[in-house]
């Protein structure tokens, strides 16, 4: 399976401490960034979050938030602790006999006093339990994106894979036609100079083949095709074999161009370089 490092995937659940939402998205990298954001009351999670997304993920830019919202009475408003402010009501009564023209008491101040107000007590051991779970799923759901963008790639590979080999199966009978033109032309050019040798001809038509021959160039590019393939077909984390791939294959088809004699064959290397170069830019978003 080929995966891409861009998706996106979300999940909201109802929890008795709130809503729980948990989002990730990915874009390419050259390895794997992790930026996690959490409420204040999830930090405690956040090194088991962080190891949890690590295992199941190779590369990539990576944001996950996840955030819990308290929306009911219960969570969003702390409880009062009746028997600490009786005790404070009770101490100020017996303290307003000694100071009968103090202003009324603030209620507020009040709740403010450590002990007054009690914060409701949350299960974390329930939470980190329901937070893993949804985690676990969202990150599935991550996956099977970037594996459905992974299997587009794939085929866009592929395509520009059978072009290739479609333009190097066309160089190779040229060669000779090249070599028997330029013989053609040396011969006619020798006999108006009225130096025709047949040794000297056929010595410049050897130079001239050595100088434009690419079979080995054409050989290694083959060799690099089939490894593309056998990779893709393979699957896992495989960007980085397969953008040093295409370096390979844009210097054979470099090599090619320097030693082209034609036009033909000058096209074809741009050709090449131009299909090679629409992989490369695809291939950095493959994990």
């Amino acid at each position: 399976m080929i995966l891409s490092m861009t998706g996106y995937a979300s999940h909201e659940l109802t929890t008795p401490n709130g809503a729980l939402t948990i989002e990730i998205r990915s874009v390419n990298h050259r390895y794997l960034e992790l930026q996690l954001k959490l409420d204040d009351q999830l930090r405690v999670f956040e090194n088991n979050m962080r190891e949890q997304i690590q295992a199941k993920l190779g590369r990539g830019k990576v944001d996950c938030r996840i955030y819990l919202k308290q929306d009911n009475l219960t969570t969003q408003f702390a409880a009062i602790n009746h028997q600490a402010i009786q005790q404070i009501a009770n101490s100020l009564q017996e303290a307003a006999q000694y100071f009968p023209s103090v202003q009324a008491v603030d209620v507020l101040e009040v709740l403010r006093i450590p002990g007054v107000t009690q914060s409701p007590k949350v299960d974390h051991e329930a939470l980190e339990a329901t937070i893993k779970t949804t985690l676990s799923d969202v990150l599935d759901n991550l996956i099977s994106a970037r594996a459905r963008e992974g299997e587009k790639l794939k085929a866009m590979i592929l395509e520009r894979l059978a072009e290739i080999n479609a333009l190097v199966i066309s160089v190779k009978p040229m060669l000779p036609v090249l070599v028997q033109t330029y013989q053609d032309k040396l011969t006619a050019k020798l006999k108006e100079a009225m130096l025709a040798d047949d040794e000297r001809v056929r010595q410049e038509i050897v130079l001239y083949a050595q100088r434009i021959d690419v079979d080995e160039e054409l050989s290694r590019l083959d060799a690099h095709l089939r490894e593309v393939s056998h990779i893709l077909a393979k699957g896992g984390a495989v960007g980085k074999k397969l953008d040093f791939l295409m370096q390979e294959m844009n210097r054979e088809a470099n090599t090619l161009g320097a030693k082209s004699v034609s036009i033909e064959t000058t096209q074809i290397s741009m050709k090449l370089k131009v299909l090679i170069e629409q992989m490369r830019e695809q291939i950095q978003n493959i994990e």
